[in-house]
């Protein structure tokens, strides 16, 4: 797959060990003040990924989130520091074995463990670096399957859940529509298939970009 061009790097102390409230906020000003020169555009767009550790948002919950704006042209604008989510280990435990070994060969679950960041920390984070970029309610939330994503989102962090606007931009939407429309396209279209929250953004995006020429032809 092609690399996407290269994201901008918002710089601050975001890392997911031993970060007090206080220090999770300082950073969160730090990142704000780097990223001040990006005002905020109702145009952008907002996309999200993340891990769970199920399908259940009742029983199950997210382990990592990964934010990437983009302009309407799918131009990557900023990517936030992707964190984890700490979680009992007995969450681990009820993983199924998909789960368990998909997120142990990529090492998440080791960073679950290692994690001091809850849902509610996780979440002031992420809407602090949406705030410098995209107003409230004015994003759709953009990814694949993405149902998925805001039903989590709705029961562990609804504050985040709340600031896109209510409707999506499903990548798989097209998937589905080229499958029965123009079939021959799909043989062409490279995804990583990592299942990490940051790769699977920008698979995500290139996809939608692969549509936008191949099938919507824009």
């Amino acid at each position: 797959m092609t690399v996407p061009e290269k994201p901008i790097h918002l710089k601050g102390d975001v890392s997911p060990l031993g970060m007090t409230q206080l220090g999770a906020w300082d950073s969160i000003n730090r990142m704000n003040k780097v990223s001040s020169t990006m005002a905020q555009d109702s145009g952008n767009l907002i996309w999200i990924d993340m891990e769970m550790s199920g399908l259940s948002p009742e029983n199950d919950r997210i382990i990592e989130v990964a934010l990437v704006i983009t302009d309407p042209r799918l131009e990557v604008l900023a990517e936030a520091p992707v964190l984890v989510v700490s979680q009992p280990q007995a969450v681990i435990d009820g993983m199924d074995d998909w789960n368990k070994s998909t997120h142990s060969k990529s090492g998440l679950i080791d960073r679950v463990r290692d994690s001091r960041l809850d849902e509610a920390e996780v979440e002031a984070r992420m809407l602090a670096f949406l705030q410098a970029h995209v107003p409230a309610g004015s994003s759709p939330m953009c990814g694949n399957s993405i149902c998925q994503d805001r039903r989590f989102l709705a029961r562990w962090m609804p504050r985040l859940e709340a600031y896109f606007h209510y409707r999506n931009l499903d990548v798989s939407t097209l998937k589905e529509l080229a499958k029965r429309w123009k079939p021959g396209i799909l043989s062409g279209l490279v995804k990583q298939g990592r299942h990490e929250a940051l790769a699977d953004i920008y698979d995500s995006i290139s996809e939608m970009r692969y549509y936008r020429e191949h099938l919507i032809r824009l």
